[in-house]
Formats: C-alpha cells, structure tokens, sequence
C-alpha cells in the first residue's frame, strides 16, 4: 500500500512538472488564437471588415499548417535525442517567438511587413508545438503504471484545454483592468510579453526531470532508431497504424477541440454579434467546467476501452452540434448574452470534446514501437490538429459567410466526425492492454511484433 501511494505521489509530481510546461507552451500558442478578431484591427489594413477577420483567423491557421512539419524534425529529435531534451528545447523556442509578438510594430507603424511578421513569428510557433505534444504524452505513458496509463496521460491533454482557459482569463484581465483604449495601444502586449516569466519557470520545473525509462533502456540496449522518420514508415504495419489513426481518432479529436474552443468564440464575437466581454466569459465559464472531464474519461478509458469513449464522441458531435450551436443563438439577446444557457452549451461541447481527446493519450501512445513512437505520435496528432483542426475557423467562417447559413460552418466538423468515426470503428483497434496491471514497463518491441502488438513495448 505504501509502494501505491509513494508511486502515486510520484507520477502526480512528474505530471505536474510536465504539464506545466504544457500549459505555457499552449497559452502561448492559444494567444492569438483568443485575440484573433481583435488583431485583424491592429495587424491588417483598415476597412476591410470580413476580410480582414478572414485573414486574420488565416494567420492563426498558418501556425496550425507548420506543425506537421515540426512533428517530423522535432519527431526525430525525440526518438534519437530523448524526450525530455527535445520537450525543451520546444519550450524555449515557443516562449521566445510568443515573447517577439509582444515587441511587433503594428499596421499603422509598419504597413504591410507587420503581417508578414506576426505570420513569421506564427509560423515559428507551429513549429515549436509540433514537437510539444509528442514528448510530453510519450513521457508520461512511458512513466505511468499500465493499468493507469489513461489516467495520468489524460492530465496533458487537459492542460491544452488549460492553456486555452489561461489565455482567455489573462485577456479578459487585462482589458477589463486596462480598459478596452490602453489594451488597444499597448496593453496587448503584456500578455505576450510575460511569456517570458512563464516559460523561464518552465524550464526550470522541467531541467528536474529525469529521463523517460523506456528511452533509458533503448539506449543501454542500443535499440534506438537511427532514422525515426524513415523507419516510422517502414516498420511493417506502423505506416497503416499511421494513416488510420489520423483519418479516425487524430481528425476527430481536433475538430471536436477547436469547434468547443475556438469556433464557439468566433461563433459568438462575428456571426452573432456578440460583445467581447459577455462572449468570452460565456465560453471561459464552458470550458472551465467541462476541464475535469478530460481527466474523468482518461481515468474510465483505463476500465472500458480507448476506443468506445472515442466513438461517442465522434457520435454526439455529429448528432448534437446544430443543437448545441441554435442553444447558442437563442442565448443571445438585444444587450448581451444570456450567461447560464449560453456557458452550459459550451460546456456539452467541451464534454464532447473530452471524450475523444481525454483517453487519447493512452490511446495514441499504445500504438506504436517506442523506438519510433515520438515520431509516430507527433505526425496523427499534428497534421490532425494541425491542419483539419487549425484550419477549422477558417473553413466554417467562409462557408457561413459564403452561404448565409449561420450553421453551414458545422457541416465541416460534423462531416470530419463521421469519417472518423467509421474508419475509428472498422480500422482502429482497441489498445487498452489485457491484463495490464500485472506488467511493468519493458523494453521497446521488435519491428515484426510492433506490427502485430505496439501496446507490448512498455
């Protein structure tokens, strides 16, 4: 009992130390992405009304496009370097691009290479965060005990969701505190800026970690990959796993997160009018109290399954989010917003969201051979996020402003769940391991049994 609990004690510290870095690394990507609207008044040229907000949202899809590229350099920097430098190294460089928004000249200052800069410094950023994700999931399945694993993974996924929420609260701060004239001339910047505080106590939490024991025993062994990229692709099996993992669960679960995120936000600020402030607070309170449940269906994904929990999500959206999103409509009202209904619609979304991304880190990291799982993980979970999900905002807006349509936007969302969900159901395999309790971490697999069993290689 007192092994259980010393353990307990243990992973709930590396965890923390993990996510923390998480958090920063996502508030610092999330920044834009909650100011959005607001920068295509600063950044772009004036009386352009939707285009304007078109292309703005487009630089925040920008990040989005890089990151597969960053999942394959910082993918194999993980596999061969180790996961705690590479989830470093990505820390530093997130915080150091966030922390040059802050300085940026403006439209009106600089005229056009303004844009290009933010767009440069966005591009950066994607790249930093298509290694973050990787690392820290892999770091903490290969630490935690097998019967739990869906449990302690499951914290990552809520600190994303935790970003999102930090970068909201430290705008609505700012510009209630500041008022809506001093963050417009400058206050903009400070929360930019403080990533440099943030990221600076990051990585000192993070120099304490020790290395991931799975990585530390490829290594005595000598059974790193020595081309994780190119080996990713060739173990038998792995390229399907791959493949089918991205068009199932991977897309899925990133259109289910920003549409609960993000497009409820844009939802509520250009197609329904709605002022920044109750808008925010509406879908700040929504996903405040939908967060415990990506840890609650990480925890119940370590008795029922990986998969059942992901197939219900992908079901509730496709079946809910017209519902959920005329819930939206009808809470608005001449003056404002209705905060309760409006806040408890975003709830259900960010609950539906949680039950495809809370097992999801489990689910991911069972599928494939340590020795290229860094590599394997990164490239689903960014091209998915990345570009069916960080272009999502972009999609729905210009097919409900093309259409008319308030809730054309859905159809996006809604069409990526179905597809996900038949190829989840039919080409997915369940991951959760039998008899896990009973095992220990291991080594990583061969190539032959990784095509047959990748969940054996803790």
């Amino acid at each position: 009992m007192q092994n259980a609990d010393q353990s307990s004690r243990s992973m709930a510290g590396l965890v923390l130390a993990s996510s923390v870095g998480t958090v920063i690394e996502w508030y610092d990507f999330f920044l834009y992405g909650s100011l959005a609207i607001f920068f295509a008044k600063l950044f772009y040229p004036p009386g352009e009304g939707v285009a304007a907000t078109l292309i703005s949202v487009a630089t925040f899809a920008t990040g989005f496009a890089v990151r597969p590229l960053g999942s394959l350099v910082f993918g194999h920097m993980g596999d061969r370097l180790g996961r705690k430098a590479t989830f470093l190294t990505t820390l530093l460089i997130m915080g150091c691009s966030t922390a040059a928004i802050g300085f940026l000249p403006t439209y009106a200052v600089a005229g056009y290479l303004a844009p290009v800069l933010l767009i440069l410094l966005r591009i950066i950023q994607g790249l930093a965060l298509g290694g973050e994700y990787g690392g820290a999931a892999t770091y903490v399945a290969e630490h935690a005990p097998p019967e739990e694993r869906g449990k302690w993974a499951s914290y990552i996924q809520a600190m994303a969701s935790g970003g999102f929420i930090l970068s909201l609260g430290m705008v609505l701060a700012l510009r209630i505190g500041l008022g809506e004239a001093a963050f417009g001339a400058w206050g903009w910047r400070v929360p930019f800026l403080l990533s440099i505080v943030l990221v600076a106590v990051s990585v000192r939490i993070r120099l304490r970690l020790s290395e991931s024991p799975v990585f530390v025993e490829m290594q005595k062994t000598h059974k790193l990959s020595k081309s994780p990229v190119k080996d990713a692709f060739t173990i038998p099996g792995n390229a399907r796993r791959i493949v089918f993992f991205l068009f199932g669960v991977a897309c899925a679960q990133a259109v289910t997160f920003y549409t609960a995120q993000f497009y409820a936000l844009y939802f509520l600020q250009s197609a329904l009018h709605v002022a920044f402030l109750p808008a925010t607070l509406a879908i700040a309170a929504g996903s405040l109290l939908g967060l415990p449940f990506f840890v609650i269906f990480g925890r119940l994904s370590d008795r029922v399954g990986r998969k059942k929990l992901s197939l219900a999500g992908m079901a509730a959206a496709v079946v809910l989010y017209i519902p959920l999103f005329a819930g939206l409509r009808s809470s608005v009202l001449s003056d404002g917003v209705a905060f309760v209904p409006a806040a408890a619609c975003v709830f259900v979304l960010v609950v539906i969201a949680a039950l495809i991304y809370g097992p999801y880190g489990a689910f991911i990291v069972e599928c494939f051979p340590a020795n290229v799982r860094y590599t394997s993980i990164s490239i689903p979970y960014h091209i998915g996020n990345g570009v069916f999900g960080g272009f999502l905002p972009l999609i729905s807006l210009s097919l409900m402003s093309r259409t008319g349509n308030l809730y054309a936007g859905l159809l996006y969302p809604m069409a990526v769940c179905a597809i996900g969900f038949v190829v989840t159901l039919l080409f997915v395999p369940e991951t959760l391991p039998r008899g896990a309790g009973a095992r220990r971490v291991a080594a990583p697999i061969s190539d032959a049994a990784a095509s047959v069993r990748p969940e054996a290689s803790f």
